[in-house]
């Protein structure tokens, strides 16, 4: 007996109700055997469409103009109500805030399985199975309101694990994930293709899982696929300053080009003079829990483009929101141009800091883009004129021309998150803070809006909390290492970043870009991007 493929797509196109034109089109795509099939590409270019078209959530709980089959384990999929199409295909969503119900690690995981009307004990049983797969079976009993964005990841993860689905689609499933974690997954993804499933996943972490060896890989740009094929020719067919790829590979690629434009960092700021941002002997914990910040003494300057790193759960986001007021100290103070964030209102603070939060479902809110960027400076109170000004300086820098007039919450969440950093780049903060600024976002467009963000004047710091090393290698001239709650490592990046054993003991695994730097550091002194470090050893400087 013939065994249907599992995945069949034919002349694929839809366009949202709320788009003029379409988001995929003209897809068609067979995937006859259990395999990873990684789907790249740019963000809006129609993977996320894609995902949600193979997920059934189009058209039944996106609306708009649909045309083409889709058949899973030989069935068409047209017909089938949502429950049955979940159970042929488990899908993690890229944001894990949306797709997490249960209060509880536990139930949570439990949720899906429930709904199937396992036993109990089968039900106990899956739920440790798929915490102990994923090694969090030490969440288990958490509330998942507490936990990190990557806890929360890997817990979504063990949810649709549990369901044992024939197809498993995951949008961006490293997006929150530490390095290692990261690794972690990749490496659970790539026994259960090996074990019979079928794995479609959606990532701009190209270099990462490249190195699981995905069978396959397709390259999509303005919803449709440009290439469809094994990895190795993937760099004949795309642009390495769209894609990720490993250093090595760039620095190949890099050298027939014109080397790339030196950075003008924070220009016009002179280190010197009060700290910004000061924390002494800061110590924190959530309600009744165990304290989650002990003893943090930092200080935040003029001139500091502070990377901030660490393993999932250490405490880096708790801190951060110390910074900006939204959490005060049960012990220590935070100081905020001197004084005490105990006698400030997140509205005072907010024209000194502006925050922008991992998650972009907890910022947007407004009908379109235009009114989400005006609401701080409004508020702010801002002339009209210069808020105009802001506005369009804002979408410029994030590369959202064009959709002033679009519903936020109705873009990808790539989209999303640079329209929740513009947000705060148009009410012109003297501090910019980020926690996760690249997540969902293709290479070129964190490339781009990192160094408009980096040359802007008016910025007097920037700190960035990120699982994407590279980041710091980069950009950062100052790099804090969190870990179980404290400050194990601030310094410059070359003195923090070469310590390959405290990184690795922070759930930090060292990039082929970090290799390279590292590697030619005795005769460089300094740390590039790929492309720059190519064209500087080419140069014989």
């Amino acid at each position: 007996m013939m065994v249907p493929s599992p995945v069949i797509i034919e002349n694929l196109s839809f366009r949202y109700r709320s788009r003029s034109d379409f988001a995929i089109r003209n897809i068609n795509l067979t995937v006859d055997q259990p395999q990873v099939v990684l789907i790249a590409g740019a963000s809006g270019c129609g993977k996320t469409t894609l995902a949600r078209c193979i997920n059934g959530l189009i058209p039944r709980s996106y609306k708009g103009e649909l045309s083409g089959k889709i058949y899973l384990q030989g069935q068409d999929i047209a017909g089938l109500p949502l429950a049955r199409i979940s159970q042929l295909v488990g899908t993690v969503l890229q944001d894990p805030e949306r797709q997490i119900l249960g209060s509880m690690v536990m139930n949570e995981v439990a949720f899906g399985l429930e709904n199937l009307g396992l036993s109990r004990d089968e039900i106990r049983r899956r739920v440790d199975e798929a915490l102990e797969r994923l090694k969090i079976a030490h969440l288990r009993d958490r509330q998942t309101h507490y936990l990190s964005g990557g806890e929360k990841q890997k817990v979504a993860l063990a949810g649709v694990l549990a369901m044992k689905p024939s197809i498993l689609l995951l949008d961006e499933p490293l997006a929150s994930l530490d390095p290692a974690s990261a690794q972690d997954a990749l490496e659970v993804i790539r026994s259960l293709a090996d074990e019979g499933m079928t794995v479609l996943m959606v990532e701009h972490r190209v270099e990462d899982v490249l190195r699981i060896q995905p069978e396959r890989v397709l390259f999509m740009k303005d919803g449709e696929i440009q290439y469809d094929g094994d990895p190795q020719h993937l760099v004949e067919r795309v642009d390495y300053r769209e894609v990720k790829l490993p250093a090595p590979m760039i620095m190949e690629l890099a050298v027939k080009d014109p080397p790339p434009p030196p950075l003008n960092i924070l220009p016009g700021v002179n280190s010197g003079g009060g700290p910004l941002v000061e924390f002494k002997d800061v110590a924190f914990g959530y309600e009744s829990g165990p304290e989650v910040l002990h003893g943090i003494n930092l200080q935040i300057r003029r001139g500091d483009v502070i990377a901030v790193l660490g393993p999932n759960g250490a405490g880096k986001t708790t801190l951060v929101k110390h910074a900006i007021g939204l959490l005060k100290p049960k012990r220590g103070k935070v100081l905020i141009n001197g004084k005490d964030t105990h006698q400030l209102s997140v509205a005072e603070i907010a024209s000194t800091l502006g925050y922008v939060f991992q998650s972009p479902s907890h910022m947007l809110f407004a009908p379109t883009v235009y009114d989400e960027l005006a609401f701080g400076p409004t508020n702010l109170k801002h002339p009209e004129e210069q808020i105009r000004k802001e506005v369009s300086q804002a979408i410029e820098i994030v590369n959202l021309q064009g959709y002033e007039k679009t519903p936020p919450l109705s873009m990808s969440f790539g989209q999303q998150k640079r329209v929740s950093i513009a947000a705060i780049l148009a009410m012109r903060s003297r501090i910019l803070v980020m926690d996760e600024p690249t997540a969902g976002q293709d290479y070129k467009n964190y490339m781009n809006f990192m160094n408009s963000i980096l040359e802007m004047p008016g910025f007097e710091a920037i700190l960035f909390i990120t699982h994407d090393l590279d980041m710091a290698v980069i950009y950062a001239n100052r790099v804090l290492l969190v870990n179980d709650g404290q400050v194990v490592a601030d310094g410059a990046p070359a003195e923090v970043l070469s310590d390959l054993e405290r990184l690795r003991q922070c759930r930090l695994l060292p990039t082929s870009l970090l290799e390279t730097n590292l590697k030619y550091y005795p005769r460089t002194q300094q740390f590039f991007r790929a492309e720059a470090l190519t064209h500087y050893l080419a140069s014989g400087e």
